[in-house]
């Protein structure tokens, strides 16, 4: 993701009139870290087989942590996914839970771009006995370094939210601002202003939330047919539009839309001095876990702008691995002649015909 920083100036102008007198809005505080350890010998999850060596898992830890009364005990039982490509390379990886009920697969690629700025997260974890699966796509922009908190911090979070598992639309709703308010943050001396997208799944209580912010995106395979949960979000849609200039900002078309003629996406995770007018407030779709749901492709736009939704789904269906779609997806991206980082996670559910 490409913003024009010769307009940036333009941007300060306007940030400086609207943001007079502005508050920060308060934030939300998600209580004490604890211990969410991972095994690669987790009982309930394993690696699949033929994944690639470039990925692996982290060290496991043995101690229990107590949470402070009110807050969520986190499990030992993690898998996670946390090799990530280096600037020319390539990664992708798979589990499966022993339950038989999910599969997952990731791909991530540079492609023709000069540096890597797509990074991704995959949990798969027990809260208080619960099973949770936590799959996200951060596709930076002006930089890696937003996209790389996210990674670190953004499932951290919302895992340790007092009402992850009671009000999970909450949790995710303000787990986004305030791990957007703590990046902003920690880069307050940085000199530079770079964002990124997010675009989150979260399998959680027999029900499915998945939240976006930017133009990342996230669509299911349902009784057959392909549905998007989420809705790019561009400075020309209506009501993105309408909500940046009460704002005070401006859309200018510069090659196409952007706010402030700079950034091609009106919602992102950083971008300072685009603020108030490019947020992390999510939008979050919910989805009942039932017989119905099939798959699940999360990518950042390097995949969709070379692959339609239907195709993506369909081929996520056919493919008995999922890291054997989403490396195919961001093969055929990368041969349709995508220009951008390509990453793509599979998601393939398993249901007991039976029951």
């Amino acid at each position: 993701m490409v913003c024009i920083g010769s307009l940036r100036a333009l941007v300060l102008r306007a940030a400086a009139g609207a943001g007079a007198g502005r508050r920060r809005g308060a934030r939300v505080l998600c209580g004490r870290a604890v211990d969410a350890c991972v095994t690669p010998r987790a009982r309930g999850f394993r690696a699949v087989a033929g994944a690639r060596a470039n990925m692996m898992l982290d060290p496991s830890s043995d101690a229990d942590s107590a949470a402070p009364a009110g807050q969520l005990q986190l499990q030992r039982r993690t898998a996670a996914a946390v090799a990530q490509p280096q600037d020319g390379g390539y990664a992708s990886g798979g589990w499966q839970r022993e339950d038989g009920k999910l599969k997952c697969g990731y791909s991530s690629f540079r492609g023709k771009r000069s540096t890597m700025e797509d990074f991704y997260d995959v949990k798969l974890t027990e809260i208080d006995g619960q099973a949770v699966s936590l799959f996200g796509v951060f596709d930076g922009h002006g930089g890696s370094r937003a996209a790389e908190y996210l990674k670190e911090h953004l499932f951290e979070n919302l895992m340790k939210h007092p009402k992850f598992l009671s009000d999970t639309k909450l949790a995710i709703s303000e787990t986004y601002q305030k791990t957007d308010a703590d990046f902003l943050e920690s880069e307050s001396n940085a000199f530079r202003d770079d964002g990124s997208t997010a675009s989150t799944a979260v399998l959680v209580g027999g029900h499915l939330y998945v939240a976006n912010v930017g133009d990342s995106r996230a669509v299911v395979s349902k009784a057959g047919k392909a549905m998007a949960l989420s809705v790019d979000h561009k400075p020309n849609r209506s009501d993105e539009r309408k909500r940046i200039e009460n704002a005070g900002g401006v859309v200018i078309w510069a090659g196409t839309w952007r706010v402030g003629g700079v950034l091609a996406m009106s919602r992102a995770f950083g971008n300072r001095l685009l603020k108030p007018f490019v947020v992390a407030e999510p939008e979050i779709q919910e989805q009942v876990f039932d017989g119905e749901l099939e798959s699940l492709v999360l990518a950042s736009d390097g995949l969709w702008d070379a692959v339609e939704n239907e195709e993506a789904v369909s081929l996520a269906k056919t493919e008995d691995v999922p890291e054997s779609a989403a490396r195919k997806l961001t093969e055929i991206a990368y041969s349709r002649g995508s220009a951008d980082n390509i990453t793509c996670i599979v998601v393939q559910f398993q249901h007991d015909k039976t029951g």
